[in-house]
């Protein structure tokens, strides 16, 4: 099998990832990803599609991770795995988009406005 190489965005999060035949490695910018994200919560974001096809541990993962936070990172991880596996087999498509894996999820953060301290929220207002 060769090297399957995909991209995964989430906010401004964007992960490269190049997945091979192994033994379950998953490194992210040359650290093991349990020592890259901390929680477990993140762990099982990471490992979510790889549990839903079977295929734990059964896939080296070499991953470029850079930019948004955490969370944004591992969901764009997410993606980018659920992507490569449907490369890999058609047949996991099914399982990956019933679970909402196989979506970019387009949320991203509104742009402050002039004449306003947020996107959204504006200055006390004064009649007199």
């Amino acid at each position: 099998m060769e090297v399957v190489n995909t991209l995964g965005r989430r906010k401004t999060a964007i992960a490269r990832i190049y997945l091979s035949e192994g033994e379950g490695k998953i490194t992210i910018n040359k650290r093991d990803y349990k020592e890259f994200f901390p929680t477990a919560t993140l762990h099982y974001v990471v490992e979510q599609p790889l549990m839903l096809t079977d295929n734990m541990g059964k896939y080296d993962i070499k991953v470029n991770l850079d930019g948004g936070g955490v969370t944004g990172q591992a969901e764009a991880l997410r993606l980018a795995i659920s992507r490569a596996l449907v490369k890999i087999d058609p047949e996991y498509r099914p399982i990956l988009k019933e679970n909402g894996l196989m979506r970019r999820d387009p949320r991203m953060v509104e742009r402050k406005k002039p004449g306003q301290p947020k996107a959204r929220k504006k200055f006390q207002f004064s009649k007199r």
